[in-house]
């Protein structure tokens, strides 16, 4: 059997991972912008952005003010598992004191902070059942200056690919600077209203410059990137090429009578970590 401590353990490592160091995929593409970049101030910014990245690493600190709110996704097998929740939500509460990571996490109404990151309903965890002999956990932690920009709509089955397009890039268009780019987007089409949210989140954990492996799929991202891009608005939204790193996109089968529409906006720095733990 998994125990709780275990999980607890693993949890605060891919916590404070996910919170210090950003994935190599990532770096790459902000290097590839910079190298890109023709505008002084977007280059700046882009070299700003590079410099942060380097010295939380060096120093072991995270590598934004804002740690976000912790997004859990888990793949269970065909293992014995002791109190996963209890077990997420130890290990998040002793990454918040000991990396340290700041509090986020508040009572929507009262504002009262919780001050270990973990309240009512939070973390979200997301579970898949896989037929695999381990328990796999991705931490997200997700920047509300972005969480605060995305957009979903329950479009006609009429309004079709392009309607699919012009929606996610007018949703980034109209966040400009805000999201602190240049962002990632995530996108989900189908499901349900809940699911296509969820879906854009999930999208946010494919690595940045990889094609969806369905070639329709990877045009509209494509697609999407080029238009986004031609906007100029531009790292932190003061000009330049890359206004987005990369479009994601995943899908779900849907209603007949109904094309669900979820954008997840990702500030640049795109954390996530994963692990996994065997049943020894």
């Amino acid at each position: 059997m998994i125990s709780k401590d275990v999980i607890k353990e693993k949890v605060y490592e891919l916590y404070r991972q996910a919170v210090i160091v950003l994935g190599d995929d990532v770096k790459k593409s902000l290097e590839d912008a910079l190298k890109r970049e023709e505008h002084e101030l977007a280059r700046l910014n882009i070299e700003a952005i590079l410099k942060n990245i380097e010295l939380a690493e060096e120093k072991g600190i995270p590598m934004c003010q804002d740690t976000g709110l912790p997004v859990v996704f888990v793949k269970l097998g065909n293992v014995e598992v002791e109190d996963l929740r209890k077990g997420i939500e130890e290990g998040i509460e002793k990454a918040t004191k000991e990396v340290p990571i700041r509090p986020n996490i508040v009572d929507p109404l009262s504002r009262k902070n919780t001050n270990i990151n973990v309240g009512d309903y939070i973390p979200p965890i997301d579970i898949e059942l896989i037929d695999e002999d381990y328990l796999e956990i991705t931490i997200l932690p997700k920047g509300f200056g972005s969480e605060n920009n995305n957009a979903m709509k329950m479009a006609l089955p009429a309004e079709g690919i392009e309607g699919i397009k012009e929606f996610v890039v007018e949703s980034v268009l109209k966040a400009k600077g805000k999201p602190c780019p240049p962002t990632v987007v995530g996108v989900g089409i189908g499901g349900t209203s809940d699911l296509c949210l969820k879906l854009g989140k999930k999208a946010l954990l494919g690595k940045v410059g990889e094609r969806n492996p369905d070639p329709e799929i990877a045009k509209l991202e494509e697609e999407i990137l080029e238009e986004i891009n031609a906007s100029g608005i531009g790292p932190m939204g003061l000009g330049g090429k890359t206004t987005t790193l990369d479009v994601k996109i995943l899908k779900a089968h849907t209603h007949t009578a109904g094309l669900p529409i979820g954008v997840c906006i990702q500030c640049w720095a795109d954390r996530h970590a994963t692990g996994r733990i065997y049943d020894k």
